[in-house]
């Protein structure tokens, strides 16, 4: 039962993010925590605050309006203390210019006790690379800032 409802939690996280309502994500969040995505693009870099964490999913918002993730499975393991759970997506967004976006990974949490102290996003980074090179190249400045993070 308890898995259960953990996966219910992160489906309800994912519809959230669909439906722009990122400030209900954040108190999911252990104040002291690690968030990181990988690659080099703006949306990269590891964090550790609420902070930092705040102005990451502020970033995404702006860069990617009208994200939406399809969930294709969710996998957890573990007990309340210390919960491994993924969830395999796919996304898709509009760019600046009208086209479309797209792009598949995993999210990899630690939760504790109900928060997330870890998540981790792994998804095909040289693609969200070049959508930021394209976006930058239409003008939008911030996809070819620096990476927030505050490690």
């Amino acid at each position: 039962m308890y898995h259960f409802i953990v996966g219910r939690k992160l489906r309800r996280a994912f519809r959230d993010i669909n439906a722009g309502a990122y400030e209900r994500v954040l108190p999911q969040f252990a104040a002291t925590h690690r968030h990181v995505m990988h690659g080099h693009h703006p949306l990269a870099g590891e964090r550790r605050t609420m902070a930092s964490t705040t102005q990451w999913y502020a970033r995404l918002k702006r860069l990617l309006p009208g994200l939406r993730f399809d969930v294709d499975a969710i996998a957890v393991t573990g007990w309340p203390w210390r919960t491994i759970a993924t969830v395999t997506w796919k996304d898709r967004f509009t760019l600046p210019d009208g086209s479309s976006g797209a792009n598949q990974g995993v999210h990899e949490f630690e939760l504790r006790w109900g928060r997330v102290h870890k998540l981790e996003v792994h998804c095909d980074t040289a693609k969200l690379e070049n959508y930021c090179r394209h976006m930058a190249a239409a003008g939008i400045a911030e996809a070819a800032a620096a990476p927030i993070s505050d490690v």
